[in-house]
């Protein structure tokens, strides 16, 4: 008789970490939107808390594929963490005016589309991460982070202005890419979708 594998506890490092993320985007959206988003101190440290959202989405992930940690609660809250995160810094920059609302609007209806689909049909069919979203998540977690920091802001140091205003429409490029890479990636995984279920229907029938 084979043993039944035992089903990894909710109760590990992995989800620990997804749940501090989604802890932290309160914080993360009161320090970047602190008096209107003019404070360099605040704007800094929501730089710093983004970052570290950023790095515990790898690590996490990382970690439950390499010790078998994937559990359903890792399944649903994870992408919803990553989307809370991003979506708040959208949101935010697009109130303190630093993207526009177009970008944030179109951006938050492809990601949360796409997430709830894929929740929605995660016991029927499985969609893994391309290398087009994984590399659209890249220049979106750079564009982001990138503009969470005070890059034009009147009180910064005279010579920080130009390397400043450098960096900002750097951020903005980066941006623009993603953007691209979220409307192409999106249309690619609505459209495997579409077959992976058209096929299993095809399978039911026959």
């Amino acid at each position: 008789m084979t043993e039944v594998e035992a089903k990894p506890s909710n109760w590990n490092v992995p989800n620990v970490l997804t749940t501090l993320r989604i802890a932290s985007v309160p914080f993360f959206a009161w320090a970047l939107l602190i008096d209107g988003g003019d404070s360099i101190t605040w704007r800094c440290v929501s730089f710093v808390i983004f970052v570290a959202a950023m790095i515990t989405d790898k690590i996490d992930g990382d970690l439950a594929r390499k010790h078998n940690l994937i559990t359903n609660f890792g399944k649903i809250a994870d992408p919803i963490a990553d989307k809370a995160v991003t979506g708040m810094a959208f949101i935010g920059l697009s109130i303190v005016g630093d993207i526009w609302w177009w970008v944030t609007i179109v951006v938050l209806l492809r990601e949360w589309s796409v997430t709830l689909l894929r929740l929605s049909v995660l016991k029927k069919v499985v969609i893994a991460a391309k290398d087009l979203g994984k590399l659209k998540t890249t220049f979106q977690a750079i564009a982001l982070a990138t503009l969470c920091l005070p890059l034009r802001d009147p009180d910064l140091p005279g010579w920080m202005e130009t390397p400043g205003e450098v960096l900002f429409y750097l951020a903005q490029a980066c941006l623009a890419i993603a953007v691209a890479l979220t409307l192409w990636s999106g249309y690619e995984f609505f459209r495997d979708v579409w077959k992976q279920r058209h096929s299993l229907r095809a399978r039911t029938v026959t």
